[in-house]
């Protein structure tokens, strides 16, 4: 059977051969110790394509791969990283070719392609629960707000940086724009401004009634719905799903009732929101699919 690699640059390096959608063998970490969670901060982008190399070099092949997919965060545009504020290293930096030089001696041509990291999320639970054949669109709620979209598309998709609020008080997105829904319902930015309670406090005292923590529980709701609903607005209704550590906040309910009141129009309000499992196994499948799909079509 035809396979991929599937690689995905975040918070470390992830690796792992693709085949039918899935993983085939076992997901390779660098480093493995899942609490260490800085390990490519202020290392050199060269640095880290060789660890990449290397941690490939361990995957148990049995024949090259087809294609090649890195997921990675940033804007990513033709195989260039125009902007990346979480690996600044990566910044103008053509990525496709500096990894296809990188394995030309153990691959020779297989074609690489680099897609923005939520897009390489959304891919792989596409694949992951049959949905390759319709639109999907993904939130990631983590330390920032990763938007994703299946089919790829080229475009940059920063859907975290929506505008959901036109209060001039609202600064603490991590790129430094107000009204952002990151500056919101990121994890830093929650961190930010409840400097006394961590963001699985303030919703545990807003479960308890606490007024100050209740409205800012329905801030992030309505936040995200104001996101959910532009998109809608933009690109049809359809399937979202949501993901990451910060998903385990989400009330569904809430969130459809102010869906609700924000989608009017009969033809857009078919839209369908579920709360799934991501993590970076999903994410390097979608790599794997995405370059899969855009290799076939070359």
């Amino acid at each position: 059977m035809a396979h991929g690699i599937g690689i995905l640059i975040t918070e470390r390096v992830s690796v792992a051969a693709v085949a039918g959608h899935a993983v085939a063998g076992s997901i390779h970490l660098h480093p493995a110790d899942k609490t260490i969670t800085d390990s490519l901060h202020g290392v050199p982008a060269e640095a880290i394509v060789q660890r990449i190399v290397e941690q490939v070099r361990e995957l148990d092949l049995k024949q090259p791969p087809s294609h090649i997919g890195l997921g990675m965060p940033g804007i990513v545009r033709n195989g260039f990283v125009e902007d990346s504020p979480n690996l600044v290293q990566f910044k103008g930096v053509n990525m496709q070719e500096m990894v296809t030089q990188a394995f030309t001696q153990l691959f020779a041509n297989v074609p690489v392609s680099v897609f923005n990291d939520a897009d390489a999320m959304a891919a792989g639970i596409a694949a992951v629960h049959g949905h390759l054949h319709r639109l999907i669109r993904v939130w990631t709620l983590g330390t920032g707000i990763g938007f994703g979209r299946y089919p790829f598309q080229d475009g940059v998709w920063e859907g975290g940086h929506s505008v959901v609020t036109l209060d001039p008080k609202e600064h603490f997105c991590g790129c430094g724009g107000k009204g952002h829904l990151e500056g919101i319902m990121g994890n830093r930015a929650m961190r930010l401004r409840f400097m006394d309670l961590e963001p699985e406090e303030v919703f545990q005292q807003a479960e308890k009634g606490e007024a100050r923590c209740v409205d800012f529980a329905k801030l992030w709701h309505r936040a995200l719905a104001a996101a959910t609903a532009t998109s809608i607005h933009m690109d049809g209704p359809g399937k979202f799903f949501i993901t990451g550590f910060n998903a385990r906040y989400l009330n569904l309910n809430l969130l459809n009732e102010y869906l609700h009141d924000m989608v009017k129009l009969s033809p857009l309000q078919s839209y369908q929101v579920e709360v799934v499992p991501g993590g970076e196994e999903v994410a390097t499948i979608g790599a794997a699919v995405n370059a899969g799909q855009l290799a076939a079509r070359a």
